[in-house]
């Protein structure tokens, strides 16, 4: 009898589970206010960059439907006429569309081959140097470029390798009587270009992956050091190893612009002889749409140019997932 009058603990525990339940439900949303509490001013000072994406990154997608319609600007978006999918036949049909696309993936491609590595080795560098007034000069000095415009960046390589008043020809000629067209020729042309965008990005991309290598644990280094790993050894089984996660996240963000070269670089370094290699989407994108009015074309290879970032995007970070380094 003593069992029903609530002396068995079995009993005493079965009785009370609805009690303990409400109370850790009561504490739970307890501390999610106190939490929400404390956040408001990161959460206020989130407002603006919500109110610029939304404002213009995602609003603007819907602009999108003028690929689908014979849009003029009398009309309006909603005003013109459907056509359907006639402006991707009109865009593809053009053999110079292809070439332009090519072009496209070709340049973006090579540039993040070329270009991913050195912001790696950069930091990698400047992680090894231990005397800080120098560390902190040679920062400053690789971090500057990022901050110049293409327009500046287009000045110096015209100082640079013009045909006419060029430091480099004017060396050249000195030494050897003759010049070359560095910005004439398809070769040295791709050269400086992809030389000018490791030289303006490389030192400004360091910055992620030294903070990167600032979380890696320094009983790792000591725990090599004691094992006789020299430094190249340290730097190898320990620093890369450390920044993979980080390089992988950055690779996947970059697969997302392989169809993006840039309008900027391009438009400031090219030129009518080496149109064949510099003509991208976004100079066609220019030409086209903004100074001939096409803007129904020009939407469809913008939309296209999305698609095939969006479907790079998703297939490297599909890689990645096998490797448990994943995006998302």
């Amino acid at each position: 009898m003593k069992a029903w009058k609530g002396d068995d603990p079995i009993q005493k525990q079965t009785l009370s589970y609805p009690m303990r339940t409400s109370e850790a439900h009561t504490n739970v949303r307890r501390l999610q206010r106190k939490r929400l509490k404390q956040n408001v001013p990161l959460i206020l000072m989130f407002i603006p960059v919500i109110a610029f994406f939304v404002a213009f990154r995602y609003i603007p997608i819907l602009g999108n439907v003028i690929a689908f319609k014979q849009y003029n600007l009398m009309q309006g978006i909603w005003g013109s006429p459907w056509a359907g999918l006639d402006n991707f036949k009109i865009i593809f049909s053009n053999p110079q569309t292809l070439q332009i696309v090519k072009n496209t993936f070709l340049l973006s491609f090579f540039g993040i081959v070329i270009g991913f590595p050195f912001p790696i080795l950069v930091a990698v560098m400047l992680n090894e140097v231990r005397r800080m007034w120098w560390k902190k000069t040679v920062q400053t000095l690789l971090y500057l470029p990022h901050f110049f415009s293409w327009v500046i960046i287009g000045g110096i390589v015209v100082t640079l390798f013009g045909s006419q008043a060029g430091v480099v020809n004017a060396l050249l000629e000195q030494w050897t009587g003759a010049k070359y067209p560095f910005l004439y020729q398809a070769g040295s042309w791709l050269t400086i270009f992809f030389g000018s965008n490791v030289w303006k990005e490389a030192g400004f991309g360091a910055i992620i992956y030294l903070a990167a290598m600032s979380s890696i644990d320094p009983h790792l280094y000591e725990a090599a050091s004691m094992d006789g790993a020299s430094k190249l050894r340290q730097i190898w089984h320990v620093t890369l190893p450390g920044i993979v996660p980080t390089a992988t996240i950055m690779l996947i963000l970059a697969m997302g612009r392989v169809m993006d070269v840039g309008f900027d670089p391009i438009y400031n370094l090219q030129n009518a002889v080496v149109s064949d290699v510099s003509n991208v989407i976004s100079t066609y994108i220019y030409t086209i749409g903004i100074q001939n009015g096409l803007y129904s074309l020009t939407t469809s290879m913008g939309l296209f140019e999305s698609v095939i970032g969006l479907i790079l995007v998703v297939g490297a970070n599909r890689i990645a997932r096998k490797f448990n380094q994943s995006l998302w």
